[in-house]
């Protein structure tokens, strides 16, 4: 699972990072444009997002990403904790609102709760379409009810595939979310991973559930 974290302070930002990629692979963005940017990419399972950011604050990058009806979870990170500034996150669109300063252990129960509310894992951190499963904590794979073997490409491909049922994923954006920005390979990647994993899906059946929408992308079957 993929999260953006945008903060400022740089040592926080860092100490952030630290923290959650032990369980999650971790963007980070330390001014609000690039923020912005990262997160219009529509390939984050969630967001934090601190509000006094140089440049768009917190608040403006919300209020922008859900008139591009972009729904990424997004949980504030702030010092400011005033009630008329939780209540306008909030109503903005926010899903959670943690106060600086704050106790690591709090910070991964919250991220791991919002990811719950929104359906991106369960308790167990499994995630199941039809007779897939993944669990999260393994990246262990059963299909079926039988164990099949995925590279770790493979299954961060079919978990964004999962956790986007019925919705176009372009290229562009399985690129970013499963390679990331600083990758060496060429976004043809995306193809050749694709076709390997409908080749392990084939013998089930599911691989036909991969549809390819000519020239923008792929999109999981929600039938």
């Amino acid at each position: 699972m993929r999260v953006l974290v945008v903060e400022d302070h740089v040592s926080l930002l860092q100490s952030i990072k630290s923290i959650l990629e032990k369980n999650f692979t971790v963007d980070i963005a330390s001014n609000g444009e690039e923020g912005y940017f990262l997160a219009q990419q529509n390939i984050y399972d969630a967001i934090i997002l601190d509000v006094m950011l140089p440049g768009l604050d917190g608040f403006q990058i919300l209020k922008k990403l859900r008139e591009e009806n972009i729904e990424t979870p997004v949980m504030f990170l702030t010092a400011r904790d005033s009630l008329e500034d939780r209540v306008k996150g909030l109503d903005l669109g926010g899903d959670d609102y943690l106060v600086k300063p704050f106790q690591a252990p709090e910070l991964e129960a919250r991220l791991r709760a919002l990811l719950r509310r929104s359906g991106r894992f369960t308790n167990e951190q499994t995630i199941r379409y039809k007779g897939i499963e993944l669990h999260g904590k393994e990246n262990d794979v059963l299909i079926d009810g039988s164990n099949v073997k995925l590279t770790l490409k493979q299954y961060d491909l079919l978990e964004f595939f999962i956790g986007n049922v019925g919705s176009i994923l372009t290229r562009e954006q399985i690129y970013d979310r499963i390679w990331g920005y600083d990758s060496d390979t060429t976004i043809g990647v995306v193809e050749v991973f694709t076709h390997q994993l409908r080749k392990k899906l084939e013998p089930f059946g599911y691989d036909k559930d991969i549809k390819t929408v000519r020239g923008i992308g792929y999109m999981l079957s929600k039938e």
